[in-house]
């Protein structure tokens, strides 16, 4: 009741009581509006933002800096070469002992290199950030044919170099369903799940820790030049 003002009526009121007791609504005009919550992004389109931050970086630390709209497939295929440097794969070369053992028995020379499945990814989610900073499906240059032949050459030589077959996945329902029907004609259902959430972990921590380490090389080649 200390929050709220009271008014009393004057004596000779109208009102059979004598007087009456108003309760007028506390003031609430310093009351600030609550602020609706920011979306929080998903491990995806977070992911997505710093390689398109990365990409635009890389095209102004050249000597010559790139504007986005004048990027092409050549300047996609360099980026691509260029991160090689912070890939985490051994693939053997032709001259190498251990070259197309998926198990080698001892460590080389050889030197490391982006994943395949890791450029994939990274090409498919800069093709999809170039479109929705207003860039034109019919001029994306992360959908360019020669990106796609360079993936596949890539694919082809590391599967050759660390003995694993690239095998194509079928496509097919991740929930199956089986049903069968027991002696008192009730249908029971059988769901198997197939997941693979342990290989996406891996997956979404490797391509993580590779945008980290290039934004920090970006960084310091950035702080030499200026």
């Amino acid at each position: 009741m200390s929050s709220e003002k009271i008014r009393e009526v004057g004596e000779g009121s109208s009102s059979s009581s004598g007087g009456a007791i108003a309760i007028s609504p506390p003031n609430n005009h310093h009351r600030q509006p609550s602020r609706a919550p920011i979306p929080q992004l998903s491990r995806y389109e977070s992911q997505k933002r710093c390689d398109w931050n990365t990409f635009g970086q890389y095209l102004k630390n050249q000597q010559s800096p790139v504007s986005l709209p004048q990027c092409n497939y050549n300047h996609v295929l360099d980026f691509l070469r260029y991160l090689d440097q912070f890939g985490k794969t051994k693939v053997h070369l032709h001259g190498c002992l251990f070259f197309g053992q998926p198990e080698p028995p001892g460590p080389c020379t050889c030197p490391l290199r982006q994943a395949w499945g890791s450029l994939d990814a990274l090409i498919g989610r800069l093709r999809a950030a170039y479109e929705e900073n207003r860039g034109l499906q019919e001029t994306n240059p992360f959908a360019s044919g020669a990106i796609r032949v360079y993936l596949r050459e890539v694919r082809d030589s590391q599967a050759k170099a660390r003995g694993i077959p690239y095998k194509k996945k079928k496509k097919r329902s991740s929930l199956q369903i089986k049903a069968s029907n027991n002696n008192d004609g009730a249908t029971t259902a059988t769901f198997q799940l197939q997941s693979s959430s342990i290989a996406m972990k891996k997956k979404r921590e490797r391509d993580s820790c590779v945008c980290v380490s290039l934004l920090l090389h970006l960084y310091i080649k950035n702080s030499r030049f200026s």
